[in-house]
């Protein structure tokens, strides 16, 4: 979308209107509406174009990542619906048709954890 005016030419309309000129005839001057005009004070009011230019920059950076964290904001639930599915399968080959996640705990333990608990249950004991 191409904009009619630039960051300075709209500090230079506003600084016309600090400047005293009534906002009716400065916007009748530069072609533009008196919502614009005061959405661009609410905007850059106070600003210098060095000050304008770097919340532009700063407006696209935020988009940018705004988009990366939504994209990756996706990945995440396909790797979950991916995990999901794989489960099922697993279950799925074991002959379980149970509900998921009913009374089966993949992934939960560490492998560390169920090498240990299978050694204990080996320990023969006495009685």
């Amino acid at each position: 979308m191409k904009k009619r005016f630039n960051e300075q030419q709209i500090i230079a309309i506003l600084k016309e209107a600090e400047a005293g000129l009534p906002v009716k005839e400065l916007c009748r001057k530069h072609n533009i509406s008196d919502a614009t005009f005061y959405l661009w004070r609410k905007k850059y009011a106070g600003m210098d174009v060095s000050d304008a230019r770097r919340l532009k920059a700063l407006e696209d950076e935020n988009a940018k990542l705004k988009k990366l964290l939504a994209e990756s904001m996706l990945d995440v639930d396909a790797l979950k619906a991916a995990l999901n599915q794989s489960i099922d399968r697993r279950r799925q080959a074991q002959g379980c048709a149970c509900n998921a996640g009913s009374h089966h705990d993949f992934g939960t333990q560490s492998l560390s954890a169920r090498r240990y608990k299978s050694r204990i249950d080996e320990i023969p004991t006495s009685t």
